[in-house]
């Protein structure tokens, strides 16, 4: 369920077949590389290994976000850059495949990773949606429930945001996805969590509403929740060791922040009532398709590599392309039916 700091604490058994990848600029074609940068001294307790006799993901009878479009209404919690805001959405919206060929995206894309979340199903065999659409936005620029929230007060952030008649409940095809601006707390945010996903609660809210919450890290912890676009001084380039990444939109907690969006995401469309597809024996903490992937962006990922990724001629690394010449760097998540951790810029898939 949530998107936990130990992210390199991940042996992930890669798919090894050579490929080729297209890319923005023609010119210039991409670089690849797979850099090892430091694990993080952090908790174990999510240690899973890319394959399928270790990992048993079930499907526990629930629903899956299956009505299209899957409607996100983006709650932007604090003061956010307009330009800030503007990467964040364009994201979202790489998500769905683009409805013109001259329009879409280059491979490795957004909308071709978000496909492997799609091969999800619930019982009656209807797929998680490829559709998804920014259907609300609201501005919480009073910080309503104050600069610290706790799991508990974020629902109360939906809630404020739910009263005015412009920004409806849409307990049919609505997610809403709380971000939080680098100024706000939030409880377990940095020593636990980069974020998690859940559902509202009636008492609340008045219904239950599958929510997500993400928080911008670059003023708190840029080298837990931005990894890899950052890493810890005393174990980085200060001593001669790996240098982080260079962010694809120049933003490095924003850009990492998207990564993290991209994993609540993926796994609150396969579990948005915390009954549907996760490993492990408790419903209250489950193992979800993107805690299984946690540090891995490509082929040969695992034991401190992120993967095979590319860099563009400015140096800056990303795994797959968006909207309006956009690129981002977005970990992978598990493939059901590959029984592995599976993204577009995978090397078999070319």
């Amino acid at each position: 369920m949530s998107t936990t700091t130990a992210h390199l604490f991940l042996h992930v058994i890669a798919l090894t077949l050579v490929a080729s990848c297209q890319t923005l600029n023609t010119k210039l074609p991409p670089q690849y590389f797979n850099p090892k940068l430091p694990l993080l001294p952090l908790s174990s307790s999510k240690r899973f290994e890319g394959s399928s006799n270790l990992v048993q993901l079930r499907y526990h009878m629930g629903p899956v976000l299956s009505s299209a479009p899957i409607k996100i209404y983006l709650i932007w919690y604090g003061r956010w850059p307009a330009a800030h805001q503007l990467l964040i959405k364009d994201f979202l919206l790489s998500i769905s495949p683009a409805h013109s060929y001259s329009a879409s995206p280059p491979s490795p894309s957004v909308s071709e990773w978000w496909r492997t979340v799609s091969l999800y199903t619930d019982q009656t065999g209807a797929n998680v949606s490829r559709s998804v659409v920014i259907a609300g936005e609201h501005c919480d620029t009073a910080y309503s429930q104050g600069s610290h929230l706790t799991r508990r007060t974020v629902q109360d952030v939906i809630a404020s945001a739910i009263r005015p008649a412009s920004f409806q409940v849409d307990h049919k095809n609505g997610i809403y996805l709380i971000l939080t601006s680098d100024d706000v707390t939030v409880q377990d945010f940095c020593r636990a969590v980069c974020g998690f996903h859940y559902f509202t609660f009636p008492s609340k809210v008045g219904y239950t509403l599958p929510y997500a919450w993400v928080g911008d890290s670059g003023k708190q912890c840029p080298e837990v929740c931005a990894y890899p676009f950052a890493i810890p001084s005393y174990m980085g380039s200060g001593g001669g060791g790996p240098k982080p990444l260079a962010p694809p939109n120049g933003v490095a907690s924003v850009d990492g922040m998207i990564s993290v969006i991209g994993h609540e995401l993926a796994e609150l469309a396969t579990n948005p009532l915390v009954n549907a597809w996760y490993a492990g024996e408790d419903p209250t903490a489950p193992t979800e398709i993107g805690d299984l992937c946690e540090g891995l962006y490509g082929t040969g990922g695992g034991g401190g590599y992120i993967g095979q990724v590319m860099k563009d001629g400015a140096e800056r690394s990303f795994n797959m392309n968006g909207r309006k010449g956009r690129r981002f760097l977005v970990q992978w998540v598990w493939s059901e039916a590959l029984k592995a951790c599976a993204g577009p810029n995978a090397l078999n898939r070319r």
